[in-house]
């Protein structure tokens, strides 16, 4: 299926054949088992747990990680697919992200082979749930302020604390669960969600990422081996080069949403007519229509260019940054401009664009909020730290 976007600038000149094989397939389950079905879940807020099966049937879990049941992957491989996903709905983007970049890195960056034997082929088939309780309710952009501890009690560690906003957390098998142990130092552990102590609740009363799952969850007393605890994980360091996995899907998720509110726009701008012919034919609307365009575009090349960079092995969180700030911002305002064009219809389930619009808040929070990107890319800029 070729869309009107890709027919106007040929992206696929810089892909390999592998490369769009993946997103192929990513497109095709996004279209045949997503989108059927996504405005009535994301009404009745409802996560389809039923498709996980089908995902890990794809490849798409942990698909960047080489060995232990992953399909290996390249890093434009993987973005694609995110793209593919997003542009359904950002839900299901973020589930294979929570799954892959942020749980299975974990174990895959920071664990022992062990660790990695046992779980690593169950999840990529989908048979086990991983969530990543990082965020704490307190303030999720200040990780160093974490109250969750790990204090060592003989040959376990006992874990007590609050994270909030865990993707999956009530419907995962497995937590990594970041806390500080007695010397204020962070470490990463796998928890069985069905540890004693441990409680997960989703949160109600979402207006954006409704077909998705977050929760609060609650550690009282959570006893682990030191088995559990993840060897190489030790500072921040750890768990921050999990979440730069997880946004850098994000940069090339979020021009997926973009992608979509841009598509029924221009679809919407040939078929609407006012004063007598189709909008599409007024210069106002078509100079929005050029403007998304665009910044779609540059969102793109930019996130291709990040996937070069992190094939060479030389992408730096900064340059990942950029690309997060860039596509949520400017996917944000695509919608919105799209919202304008759709006019009252836009705001009905006729169409995806309040959907992706409301999802594009969420995602614009999470993984960094514009202001902690602003300040990491500041940072590099000047060479002074301005987050105190």
């Amino acid at each position: 299926m070729t869309l009107i976007v890709d027919s106007v600038f040929d992206l696929d000149a810089l892909l390999s054949a592998d490369e769009i094989a993946w997103r192929r397939k990513a497109r095709a389950f996004a279209t045949e088992r997503i989108l059927p079905i996504i405005e009535d879940d994301f009404e009745n807020k409802h996560f389809r747990r039923e498709l996980i099966p089908e995902l890990a049937e794809a490849g798409f879990l942990g698909m960047h990680i080489t060995g232990h049941g992953c399909a290996g992957a390249g890093p434009v491989a993987y973005g694609l697919v995110c793209n593919e996903l997003e542009a359904a709905d950002s839900g299901w983007r973020t589930f294979v992200s929570v799954q892959g970049s942020l749980a299975m890195s974990a174990i895959a960056k920071h664990g022992s082979e062990e660790q990695k034997t046992a779980w690593l082929p169950r999840m990529a088939a989908g048979e086990v749930i991983g969530c990543f309780a990082l965020t704490e309710p307190a303030g999720g952009s200040d990780p160093a302020a974490m109250t969750t501890r790990a204090v060592r009690d003989g040959d376990d560690w006992v874990i007590d604390g609050a994270k909030r906003w865990i993707g999956l957390a009530s419907v995962a098998h497995i937590a990594i669960v970041w806390a500080k142990d007695d010397e204020g130092v962070v470490r990463g552990f796998i928890v069985p969600t069905e540890s004693a102590g441990f409680a997960a609740t989703p949160i109600d009363g979402k207006l954006s990422m409704r077909a998705s799952i977050q929760c609060d969850v609650r550690l009282e007393g959570v006893r682990v081996p030191e088995s559990a605890r993840l060897p190489e994980a030790k500072g921040l360091s750890a768990p921050f080069a999990c979440l730069n996995e997880a946004r850098y899907g994000i940069v090339w998720g979020a021009m997926g949403a973009a992608r979509s509110c841009l598509e029924a726009a221009i679809e919407r701008s040939r078929g609407r007519e006012v004063f007598g012919a189709p909008i599409g034919s007024r210069q106002l609307i078509q100079a929005k229509l050029a403007d998304m365009f665009v910044e779609y575009e540059k969102g793109m090349l930019t996130a291709l260019h990040l996937g070069r960079l992190k094939e060479k092995g030389s992408i730096t969180p900064v340059q990942i940054s950029v690309g997060k700030l860039n596509s949520v911002r400017e996917a944000l305002e695509i919608a919105h401009t799209s919202r304008a064009i759709l006019a009252g219809d836009g705001i009905t389930d006729a169409f995806p664009v309040m959907r992706h619009a409301a999802n594009l808040e969420a995602v614009r929070t999470y993984e960094g909020t514009d202001e902690i990107h602003q300040l990491v890319i500041g940072r590099e800029l000047t060479g002074m730290g301005a987050f105190a």
